[in-house]
């Protein structure tokens, strides 16, 4: 009975982010847009979030639905060696907006991904990419934590548990990469 009721909870916070797919899809065309001008993507977060983080940027570079071009990502949470440098060297608050300073180009998008919205390092990233000049699409949860107000876009999944939060934010994921693929003429749908 402990998975219907999981079941069940998603099915409530999905029927309530239906309203925030207007802006799951601007964030979409702010990325195809992104990619059509010559930019890159950027993506980013913690623990479980990392790995959302990573899952985008590995869609874009491979493939999703179909065979098509590869499409410029990174993940700024995907190297170990770089991430501990970066933490040894200047602290794990400097983790991603340190490779915003380095990577980062005005236009570029940056998605970060939390549940909760307050690590201080996603703070600093959304504060860099301001500086270079890039946009910043932000995937909270909760009541979308200190981060709230300071993206281009933000989605807030309307959930305090971070699975469900996290669940959405795979689906969003693979809604990204649909209209994506879409607005650059690769839809296989």
């Amino acid at each position: 009975m402990e998975c219907l009721a999981q079941l069940n909870e998603l099915i409530n916070v999905l029927d309530k982010f239906k309203g925030l797919l207007p802006i799951v899809e601007e964030a979409g065309r702010l990325m195809s847009s992104c990619f059509k001008s010559g930019g890159k993507l950027l993506t980013c977060g913690n623990g479980g979030s990392a790995a959302d983080a990573l899952h985008l940027s590995e869609e874009l570079v491979g493939r999703y639905i179909g065979d098509r071009p590869s499409l410029p990502s990174i993940c700024l949470s995907s190297d170990p060696s770089l991430m501990t440098c970066i933490g040894n060297d200047y602290g794990f608050d400097s983790l991603f907006s340190r490779q915003i300073q380095g990577l980062g180009t005005a236009g570029d998008v940056i998605i970060l991904f939390s549940s909760s919205g307050n690590s201080p390092n996603l703070l600093k990233t959304l504060e860099a990419a301001s500086q270079k000049g890039l946009y910043t699409i932000a995937a909270l949860g909760k009541n979308g934590g200190k981060c709230k107000g300071l993206a281009t876009l933000e989605i807030i999944v309307p959930s305090d548990e971070t699975s469900r939060v996290q669940e959405v934010h795979g689906l969003m994921i693979h809604l990204w990469l649909s209209i994506i693929e879409r607005e650059l003429g690769f839809s296989h749908i």
